[in-house]
């Protein structure tokens, strides 16, 4: 199993970025997604998820109005576009599959991917 996230960078407050996360070895259409981040010194915390068929999505209450996360199954990767970045947004970005309809929990999720660090300067 292998969850390749990428997109991340350094972008000034006010930017956009967008992060993917192609899946392999997983019934991508199975499986719930997750974008989760971690800053230095922090827990990592769920930033949005979605269900298996994309018809649900939550959002922490920190990402809500800026980000947005979709998937495309036929292409086995789920996306995480953000907008408006400030730099409390600057972590290390993780991926994550559950084999639940829909997981909003950390520990309900399966397989994490490497990260992907990104780097909001004000």
């Amino acid at each position: 199993v292998q969850l390749q996230a990428s997109g991340g960078g350094l972008v000034k407050a006010g930017g956009s970025l967008r992060l993917a996360c192609r899946a392999s070895g997983i019934a991508f259409d199975d499986y719930a997604m997750g974008f989760f981040r971690q800053a230095p010194g922090k827990e990592r915390e769920l930033v949005a998820a979605i269900s298996w068929s994309g018809g649900s999505t939550m959002y922490a209450d920190s990402a809500k109005g800026r980000f947005t996360i979709s998937r495309e199954n036929a292409k086995r990767t789920v996306y995480l576009q953000m907008d408006s970045l400030k730099p409390e947004d600057t972590a290390v970005y993780y991926c994550a599959g559950s084999r639940r309809i829909y997981a909003i929990l950390k520990g309900d999720y399966d397989y994490w991917g490497q990260g992907t660090l990104v780097t909001v300067s004000s």
